[in-house]
């Protein structure tokens, strides 16, 4: 088998910004796994045995001869780039060739491979040390690659002493070890702890099957998954890579993105909005502010939503030689990409077919079930009742629903019916969402026919009011005269409390909040059939019709489903000639 890995030009060599760093036991797992990929590995184990200092890591990629792993720990040799053009065109996780060798710098390195482009290829052991070729033999071994790294920064024990304790060396190791998950799900991830299993991973089809195995109390019907293609954007710097280049990638771009749905899970920091670009998670301020921004007003205070953005672009948008374990990337067109981010967002949280999953009624109602199950000499028949909602057809999207307006409970809740089932919609804090959006399209401030006087405002005050464009201006000591408000406030007999609300604090997206809280129809409040259908129609076409300005949910979904898992409609078949 002709070698594969080959050491770089010096014109290349002089390209590359930085060396990899080996600084920890997570550096050497990132960089072997990172191989391991390269590799085409579907299956990984990784065994961890931090107080001796020990990590191997064992993957079925498509394995090494005994040529390339002669030459795989000298400095700069690879199989994944030959020329300088290839650092404009990086699909690769490794295209330094100086992982192998920086582990070898620091550590006792073994490394056993039996390549797969043969049927007949024979397995080998190689053994380096103090960086060197020691010792290579024949070794009966399964096609892939196992990597054993034993007696870590032995010779530079102060090294050891400045690293952290062993349990956050782990907790850096399972953070590492989650966000290569999420960029690749179909692999299958097996760790191990002093010959224990720690945890594992199954794989599947997109992030949305890992993300749940990651945050336990998340479940799949919490997240929605949306995979849109854009065009790839071509700025003057993009132009100058190409033309370094020879060829020039013509495919469209995606925007893969899997995201909390905001009325069912949420996160009191920020710490799972993660964004990965070409299979490669990275940080990238900018584009993790996008995602909030664009769920401002979507979540409760002091929340944060669970995201993971992953972009798939031409290898020219990006410049990976920015950091040493290249998570920092210069991202060309930014701008243009922080706008199909937003406009992706904005599509995922509509109600739609995709994200419209088991009711979230049937987790709400769970406790009652369960209550009336035990309260009862029948029990529900779990396997049945899994398979009978398996079996429901996919939901309809709610803009082509027609939600039908039937009651109203408590002068609080519209009764919604459509052909699944029915919805309880909080008619406050629907019409507080239709309101709000409607003035985030439509600020407008109006004069005033009689000025409104205030008393003894304070210095924040009128900042404060100023900043909204709100006209006030010195009408005697201490007092001020207001000529113009929102319009739709102006209308209003409370509208001097509602300015004083506003004079408190808060950006134009807060006073649109609280203009349109208090502008809301009030629970308590009787409406007729027609006005419960009108504020429906209203809601269904808003851009973020599952939460109001606050963060809380507008309606409870009861699937037909869950009514006839409650009702024991599928016990009483086949089991009795009731109905």
């Amino acid at each position: 088998m002709p070698s594969e890995i080959k050491t770089l030009p010096d014109e290349v060599i002089d390209l590359i910004a930085a060396g990899e760093v080996i600084d920890s036991l997570a550096a050497v797992v990132r960089e072997l796994v990172e191989n391991s990929l390269d590799a085409g590995a579907t299956r990984i184990t990784i065994f961890l045995n931090p107080e001796l200092w020990q990590v191997q890591v064992i993957d079925n990629g498509s394995g090494m001869s005994l040529s390339d792993l002669k030459v795989c720990i000298h400095p700069h040799s690879t199989s994944k780039i030959r020329t300088c053009k290839d650092l404009w065109h990086i699909t690769s996780l490794g295209f330094r060739g100086e992982a192998l060798h920086s582990i070898a710098q620091v550590a006792d390195l073994t490394i056993c491979s039996r390549p797969q482009a043969e049927s007949n290829a024979v397995g080998w052991k190689v053994i380096y040390q103090e960086g060197k070729l020691y010792q290579a033999s024949v070794m009966a071994i399964a096609q892939g690659t196992m990597v054993t790294v034993s007696n870590l920064f032995s010779k530079i024990p102060v090294r050891r002493r400045g690293l952290p304790s062993f349990p956050q060396q782990l907790k850096a190791i399972q953070k590492i070890i989650y966000q290569i998950a999420l960029c690749h799900p179909q692999v299958t991830w097996q760790i191990k702890q002093n010959n224990r299993l720690w945890f594992n991973l199954s794989p599947g089809v997109t992030p949305k099957d890992i993300l749940p195995q990651l945050l336990k109390k998340i479940s799949s019907s919490d997240l929605h998954y949306l995979k849109l293609e854009t065009s790839t954007p071509l700025d003057e710097e993009s132009k100058q890579s190409h033309l370094s280049s020879t060829t020039i990638n013509d495919q469209p771009s995606t925007i893969e993105l899997v995201m909390g749905l905001p009325d069912r899970c949420h996160r009191h920091r920020a710490d799972w909005v993660k964004v990965s670009v070409n299979n490669r998670y990275v940080r990238s301020p900018e584009l993790e502010q996008t995602i909030l921004n664009s769920m401002t007003k979507t979540l409760p205070r002091d929340r944060f939503p669970v995201c993971l953005l992953h972009l798939h672009t031409c290898p020219s948008q990006i410049d990976w030689n920015r950091h040493p374990a290249k998570t920092e990337i210069h991202l060309h067109s930014l701008p243009y990409w922080q706008a199909e981010v937003t406009k992706a967002i904005s599509q995922a949280l509509k109600l739609n077919t995709a994200n419209l999953p088991t009711a979230v009624g049937d987790r709400r109602i769970s406790k009652i079930l369960r209550v009336a199950e035990a309260s009862s000499k029948y029990r529900i028949d779990r396997d049945l009742a899994d398979t009978l909602e398996n079996k429901t057809p996919s939901k309809l999207a709610i803009n082509s629903l027609k939600l039908k307006a039937v009651a109203q409970v408590n002068k609080t809740y519209i009764v919604a019916e459509h052909s699944s089932g029915l919805w309880l919609i909080e008619q406050h804090i629907a019409h507080e969402r239709v309101l709000y959006e409607q003035l985030q399209d439509c600020w407008e401030l109006v004069p005033l026919n009689t000025p409104i006087v205030f008393e003894h405002l304070r210095p924040r005050q009128l900042e404060q009011l100023q900043k909204l464009a709100i006209d006030i201006q010195p009408f005697g000591e201490n007092i001020w005269a207001v000529r113009n408000a929102p319009k739709i406030l102006a209308e209003r007999d409370d509208c001097a409390d509602a300015l004083i609300e506003l004079s408190w604090g808060g950006d134009l997206r807060s006073a649109q909040v609280a203009t349109a809280c208090r502008s809301a129809i009030r629970n308590g409040t009787s409406l007729s059939s027609e006005e419960m259908q009108n504020l429906l129609d209203l809601w269904q076409v808003t851009r973020n019709p599952r939460t109001c300005p606050h963060g809380r949910p507008i309606y409870l979904s009861l699937e037909e489903s869950t009514l006839s898992r409650f009702f024991r409609r599928h016990w009483v078949i086949g089991k009795s000639h009731g109905i």
